[in-house]
């Protein structure tokens, strides 16, 4: 994850990068960590006949820029372990708390699937994108969550994942990208193993929110990766207590509705969520029935949740950014304790301290380059579940495989003359490895001998292969030097690729052709919708939020008004 840092971060992360820690809850970050807390655990409706819809009936001016950043430097210098010093009082005993923090994260393995997808190639400056898989749990093994989620029969039924955003960072930090999918999606959800008792589950296809009961959060993270192709370096993920405890350390969080909403009816359909119109601060169960409500807003399904969730989050993240919150050193224990006793994380994030580095990278976004969207679906014909769209849920996942900005802006970016290649093509060294391995679908035997067959037969006769096989969801050519991109486009052009599967990366030695699943057949490169132009922006379907719209105001059902 550090190797993706940018030159001056070590030195920025001394002036401003304690303050990350703090604002979100020691553990996690200031506007990463809260879509853990933010986006609304929801359980589904079937499972929860108390309420139908997953949740208890009962739920019932002037220099501005540098005073106001010192304020916020100065309050959000208390990460988790300064907390612990400066309160406890001593070098010790910040250090036993510490590790307090550090014993009450739980912890589970990062993927529990067999997919040999690999972390992308850096880019020429040494940079990677970050991924992170958010979930939020519907599990009541606790008083607490029984309270919270109704349903008492269900108590040692495994959790569902029924709120799944895949956060994803570029890899300069310029611009972050969260997506959610439908929690009744319908997927192939790959061979998992129990971490805890060894139990296999056979693939299978079924709602997506059912594969955190096949292991663990492990083969949710592998049956995204599937869904995808996109690597996941970790998960984040909360149950309903850690929601109710987290938001009430953080204060309240804005939110707006068109109108008098009451989220209940007489079959017992609702959150109880119950607000005037306008704008209020909501916390604690307030902000858990927000976050999972679905009948009460214009549209009755889990889309306008998650639609209500983005909001939300986007609230969290404007709030943090400007410093209004979590001034006070208790507030800030409060925060961190919830936080990190409401987590489960994957091992790469076993510690506060990995947390807290996380969080530098997170922070470095601005707001206004934050984009929320939903995955492209449609229904399935019968109406019975929901299916990725086709084309536009495809459109959407490449972009951030590219790690394109879903915003658009990235299209601004000035485009440099292609430069003409220098190495004659018979002398062109490069290597072809098969990507096409899948834990789904399994892999092709032969692509690689099949594409330098092809690649010799157009006269590039130094062309070899590599016997081993990779896990690539877009075929993609990818060089070490400058020097060699007008060799690695000439190349590009004579098998059919788009622009956009050449890449300069440091992590390759030589130039390298890495068949992906996008190429499963045949020596001819198939033509991809929208030709040799990528798209630069997320489809309208994706139904698109920025991170500074302050309007947006949910739309009420007039059937749940008053």
């Amino acid at each position: 994850m550090r190797q993706s840092s940018v030159r001056g971060e070590r030195s920025r992360r001394r002036r401003t990068g304690t303050q990350e820690l703090s604002r979100d809850g020691g553990p996690q970050e200031e506007a990463p960590s809260l879509p853990p807390d933010s986006p609304g655990w929801t359980p589904p409706d079937g499972d929860v006949p108390v309420d139908g819809d997953g949740g208890a009936a009962d739920g019932g001016g002037h220099r501005r820029g540098r005073p106001r950043r010192r304020k916020g430097r100065k309050a959000l210098r208390w990460t988790a372990i300064g907390v612990a010093v400066l309160l406890v009082g001593g070098a010790g005993a910040g250090y036993l708390y510490y590790e307090h923090l550090n014993s009450k994260l739980r912890k589970a393995p990062r993927s529990l699937g067999g997919s040999g997808l690999q972390k992308p190639d850096a880019n020429a400056f040494g940079q990677t994108p970050l991924n992170i898989l958010l979930l939020g749990s519907d599990g009541r093994n606790s008083k607490a969550n029984i309270k919270l989620g109704g349903a008492r029969q269900d108590a040692d039924r495994k959790p569902l994942a029924d709120v799944q955003m895949l956060l994803h960072v570029s890899a300069d930090r310029s611009n972050m990208s969260v997506i959610s999918i439908p929690r009744d999606t319908r997927v192939p959800i790959p061979k998992c193993t129990d971490p805890k008792n060894h139990q296999v589950y056979p693939q299978t296809e079924a709602a997506i929110n059912q594969s955190l009961q096949h292991g663990g959060p492990g083969c949710t993270l592998a049956t995204w990766q599937e869904l995808t192709g996109i690597y996941i370096d970790h998960f984040m993920m909360v149950d309903f207590s850690g929601v109710v405890e987290m938001a009430d350390a953080i204060g309240g969080v804005p939110v707006c509705v068109d109108n008098n909403v009451y989220s209940h009816d007489s079959k017992g359909h609702g959150s109880g969520l119950k607000l005037t119109k306008g704008t209020h601060s909501v916390k604690g169960i307030q902000a858990l029935q927000w976050l999972r409500t679905r009948y009460g807003f214009e549209d009755n399904t889990d889309i306008g949740r998650a639609k209500a969730q983005h909001m939300y989050m986007n609230s969290m993240v404007r709030q943090l950014k400007a410093g209004t919150k979590l001034t006070e050193p208790g507030k800030l224990r409060d925060l961190a304790e919830a936080a990190t006793g409401a987590l489960t994380v994957d091992e790469g994030l076993d510690t506060v301290k990995k947390l807290y580095d996380l969080g530098g990278d997170l922070r470095r976004v601005p707001t206004k380059r934050i984009t929320m969207v939903t995955m492209p679906w449609q229904y399935s014909p019968d109406e019975s579940y929901v299916m990725p769209k086709p084309g536009e849920a495809e459109q959407t996942f490449a972009m951030l495989r590219n790690d394109t900005a879903l915003d658009g802006k990235d299209a601004k970016k000035k485009a440099t003359p292609d430069p003409k290649p220098s190495t004659p093509k018979g002398e062109l060294e490069v290597v072809v490895q098969n990507g096409t391995n899948s834990s789904v679908s399994g892999p092709v035997s032969g692509r690689a001998s099949v594409i330098q067959q092809r690649l010799s037969g157009l006269g590039y006769a130094a062309a070899g292969t590599d016997p081993s096989l990779s896990t690539q969801a877009d075929t993609t050519l990818t060089y070490r030097d400058k020097g060699e991109r007008g060799d690695a486009l000439a190349l590009a052009k004579a098998l059919g690729l788009p622009k956009g599967a050449v890449k300069e990366s440091r992590s390759v030695r030589e130039m390298r052709l890495v068949v992906g699943n996008d190429w499963r057949n045949g020596a001819d490169y198939p033509k991809q919708p929208g030709g040799d132009k990528a798209a630069d922006k997320a489809p309208e379907s994706a139904d698109a939020l920025n991170g500074e719209d302050k309007k947006a105001c949910m739309k009420v059902n007039p059937q749940y008004s008053f």
